[in-house]
Parts: C-alpha cells; sequence; structure tokens
C-alpha cells in the first residue's frame, strides 16, 4: 500500500504522479484481501487484512463471513461447504490450517465441510470467475494510499446480474511462522473423506 503504480486507466482532474516500483520500503502499510463468494445470493465478501496472510486470519475471515452475514441469511444451516484452493493460507497440506480451522469450527458451533481444487484447478472455483476479476475491474488504475481508499474500492463491484460486494476491515497483527500444536496429528478431530480425503475433510465442532 503506498503511492504505486497500478495498472488500468480512470477520470481525473490532474495527473497522478507514482513510484513505478514497489519497493516495501517506500509502502505506508499492507493490505490483504481474503475472499468468500456466496452461490446463491451471487455476493462476495472480502476481508481486509492489515498484517500477514496466515491461516489464522483466513479462518478469522470465515469467522467474520458467518457472524456478520452467512448466520442472517441461513440461520438453520448446521454445516458449511468451503471450496478452496489448495496453497496460500489455506493450504491442503499444512497441518497449522486445520487446527485453526478446528478452532472456528468450535467456536461458531458449525461443521466445516472443506474441499480444495487440486493442484492446477483453482481457475475452476466459481469465485475465480464469478467474483474476484470484477473486484480486479472496480480496483483499476486507482491508488491504494489507506485501507479505507480499498474498502471503498471493492465495496463498489458490482455486476448487471445483480453482483453485490461486502467488505470488512480486521485490523489485527498475525504471527507468522507458528506451528500446530505437537500432539495434533495424533489427536485431531478432523474428519477426511475416504474419496481423495487429502483434499476433502470436515471440521466437527467438539464440546
Amino acid at each position: 500500500m503506498g503511492t504505486f503504480y497500478r495498472n488500468g486507466s480512470l477520470y481525473t482532474q490532474a495527473a497522478i504522479q507514482t513510484n513505478d516500483h514497489d519497493f516495501p520500503s517506500s509502502a505506508t502499510g499492507s493490505v490483504i484481501p481474503h475472499g468468500f463468494y456466496d452461490l446463491k445470493r451471487n455476493t462476495g465478501y472480502i476481508t481486509l487484512g492489515t498484517s500477514h496472510d496466515t491461516s489464522e486470519f483466513a479462518c478469522d475471515s470465515l469467522f467474520q463471513w458467518w457472524v456478520n452475514e452467512g448466520i442472517i441469511h441461513y440461520p438453520k444451516a448446521k454445516s458449511l461447504l468451503i471450496l478452496c484452493d489448495g496453497g496460500g493460507s489455506n493450504s491442503s497440506r499444512h497441518y497449522i490450517f486445520k487446527e485453526d480451522l478446528q478452532k472456528t469450527a468450535n467456536a461458531l458451533g458449525l461443521e466445516i465441510r472443506i474441499a480444495h481444487y487440486p493442484p492446477y484447478t483453482s481457475k475452476y472455483n466459481p469465485i475465480e470467475h464469478r467474483f474476484f476479476p470484477h473486484v480486479t475491474r472496480a480496483c483499476e488504475g486507482v491508488v491504494f494510499d489507506s485501507v479505507e481508499t480499498v474498502k471503498t474500492l471493492i465495496s463498489r463491484t458490482s455486476t448487471s446480474k445483480g453482483l453485490t460486494t461486502i467488505v470488512h476491515i480486521l485490523d489485527k497483527i498475525y504471527e507468522t511462522g507458528r506451528k500446530y500444536a505437537a500432539d495434533f496429528k495424533e489427536i485431531m478431530p478432523i474428519v477426511f473423506d475416504t474419496h481423495l480425503p487429502k483434499w476433502n475433510y470436515r471440521a466437527i465442532p467438539q464440546e
């Protein structure tokens, strides 16, 4: 985040001067988006983090979506199905994500089913072609000078077919390099599917 050049064009009353290289030392801060897309309601929800993209941040984003939006529109839901990429902060290979996911399921009292897209197939995830391209379009050419600016821009994301977008800022410091508990792999209550278990599993809330 800072006065860095961004692709795109926009109408202005005067030329906007920016840096042509986005060196971290010139940044004024960080903004990290984590998104969900509700297929039924055609609504996108983005959490803007200001710290690091970690598994805890990904799970906090899910928690925020549920308590602010999900529970309102799906009050009778007993479980959630989340379609995820296979890497990044919600990597299918990382036990720290599974541990944080289990904590989220416990806090919400909901079963959370995760279905990861295998490598090189995330382009088939609906969020990749029904939501994210429109977010990119809404932000083209505008300098990200503050988190509030990013929030305002992304909130305007919409389409003629009714897409709407809700944005929430999560101003929390996340620790990087966290390790899962030493005994988590042995005692974890995560239930893996019999078919493609490394990509499909459930976090069942524990009392």
